[in-house]
């Protein structure tokens, strides 16, 4: 058993003091592991905020899109009833003049 338990204390080559190292360097493993995984989050918050502004963004600009579109045919309508009074005053005149000459 003392073969044993020789072979236990010193496998590893180093004294009982050594074991504080061993659960330093694990401790500072799990903190280095916490804070990448904090970092990642943080880095996952903010591209998910800056998609949604975006989001936002797009839909503004459908909205905006929408309401030009909107005007933009209000305007053709108006023009097209514009030129057919046009057409309407110039056939009347045309016919005035050749009644005249």
């Amino acid at each position: 058993m003392s073969a044993l338990a020789s072979f236990d204390d010193d496998w590893t080559g180093v004294s009982v003091g050594d074991d504080w190292m061993g659960v330093s360097v694990l401790a500072v493993g799990c903190i280095s592991v916490v804070l990448v995984v904090v970092v990642w989050q943080v880095a996952a918050t903010w591209r998910a905020r800056m998609l949604s502004a975006r989001e936002r963004q797009n839909q503004e600009l459908v909205v905006k899109c929408v309401r030009l579109l909107e005007e933009n045919a209000e305007l053709q309508r108006r023009t097209l009833a514009e030129i057919a009074q046009v057409r309407e005053v110039t056939s009347a005149m045309e016919k005035m003049m050749r009644a005249v000459g």
